[in-house]
């Protein structure tokens, strides 16, 4: 099941909502569920869940729901998950540490095959079961490893030059939490993670609303 052209990254981003919520449910040992109660789970309208998975093909049974476990395989197909994509993290401070640490990754099906810093500090330490290891070696590693996607949790001033080393090893997306916009070939996938706007969000709706039923 390929992505359809067109398909707005709102879209996108529910995905994976839905899917954490069904294998909670499939763990709960609920077997089908209703649009209306997976959106009461989420805070998202059913009919909006109805939409978003219309996308991509017809799922459910009218009357019924859907069933958990069926729609969780049909999520993963969407996404991908099933291909175990390979993740290499570049910094590994506090940040690059936790999510060496985050063991949902593993549970959607991306596997930490990578842990690289500069610190000689932090260089050999085991983190998450991986053991760091020197950003001298990271191309090399990438590709002994066929690690697919990168995530650069370092200090701006090198983050550029992670994600050309990272894309010149053959990686083919980049998470990136470094608060600037990095210059890779068109071909690459590049996300960013920026908590500053996040927070700076909140900010604005604290200041700004007195009441929270105002907000949204």
């Amino acid at each position: 099941m390929r992505h359809k052209k067109g398909i707005s990254d709102a879209v996108i981003e529910r995905l994976p909502l839905y899917y954490r919520d069904l294998l909670l449910l499939r763990d709960a040992g609920i077997d089908i569920i209703s649009s209306e109660r997976l959106g009461e789970r989420l805070g998202i309208t059913p009919e909006q869940i109805r939409k978003d998975l219309t996308c991509f093909g017809a799922f459910g049974k009218k009357g019924v729901g859907y069933y958990v476990s069926e729609l969780c395989q049909q999520i993963v197909e969407i996404i991908g998950l099933q291909q175990h994509w390979k993740i290499g993290i570049a910094g590994i401070g506090h940040l690059g540490w936790a999510l060496a640490n985050y063991k949902t990754f593993e549970r959607l099906g991306f596997r930490t095959m990578g842990l690289f810093d500069v610190d000689h500090r932090i260089i050999g330490q085991n983190v998450g079961g991986i053991t760091v290891t020197s950003s001298v070696d990271m191309g090399k590693i990438i590709r002994e490893q066929q690690i697919q996607i990168g995530i650069i949790t370092t200090p701006a001033s090198v983050a550029q030059q992670v994600a050309d080393d990272m894309v010149a090893a053959g990686i083919k997306g980049i998470l990136t939490f470094a608060p600037l916009r990095l210059n890779v070939p068109n071909n690459i996938f590049v996300f960013r993670e920026d908590l500053s706007i996040g927070l700076s969000r909140i900010s604005y709706y604290l200041t700004n609303y007195s009441d929270k039923t105002d907000t949204f």
